[in-house]
């Protein structure tokens, strides 16, 4: 596939919209994690969460391996990590070996996370906050919307990444 059926099949998927963007403008910043440690009730209860997720450091790193990403943008959290995840898998089948998925928000697959043994490591990512990339200023940097909610009646902007090479 091209990149305008990527692009197509996250709309169908159920993505609102999805395109893809260089990896120079993804940013990763320690403070990112301090919001994690300091504001998530997650925080430390599942793999794919800090500290047991990628560092900001080691993120940059991670990224220094790629050019593009493709930044899928939805509106219900729950909708973009599956679609990530199952673009992640058809990246990979069509040769782009080094194809991954990150989502938005902690990892809701299992109830309660294994921390010895991943029971559903197909489905399990880590989301972009957990790795320290600061999606506000990706997301606008790309001209995606987003803004901080005011209460919980707002509807939001969510957003997950497939790193591609």
């Amino acid at each position: 596939m091209d990149k305008k059926e990527f692009i197509k099949r996250a709309t169908e998927l159920g993505a609102a919209d999805a395109k893809f963007i260089p990896v120079k403008t993804i940013v990763a910043a320690e403070w990112v994690r301090l919001k994690c440690k300091f504001g998530c009730d997650g925080y430390g209860k599942r793999l794919t969460c800090p500290p047991h997720s990628p560092t900001p450091e080691e993120t940059r790193k991670v990224l220094s391996f790629y050019k593009q990403a493709l930044l899928i943008h939805g509106t219900g959290e729950e909708a973009v990590t599956p679609i990530a995840i199952t673009l992640e898998k058809e990246f990979f089948l069509s040769g782009h070996e080094k194809a991954f998925a990150m989502g938005a928000g902690p990892c809701l697959v299992c109830k309660r996370c294994d921390f010895e043994d991943c029971k559903q490591p197909q489905e399990a990512r880590p989301s972009m906050e957990a790795c320290g990339i600061d999606v506000y200023s990706t997301v606008r940097a790309n001209g995606f919307p987003i803004q901080v909610l005011k209460d919980e009646r707002c509807k939001g902007n969510y957003y997950a990444l497939v790193l591609v090479e």
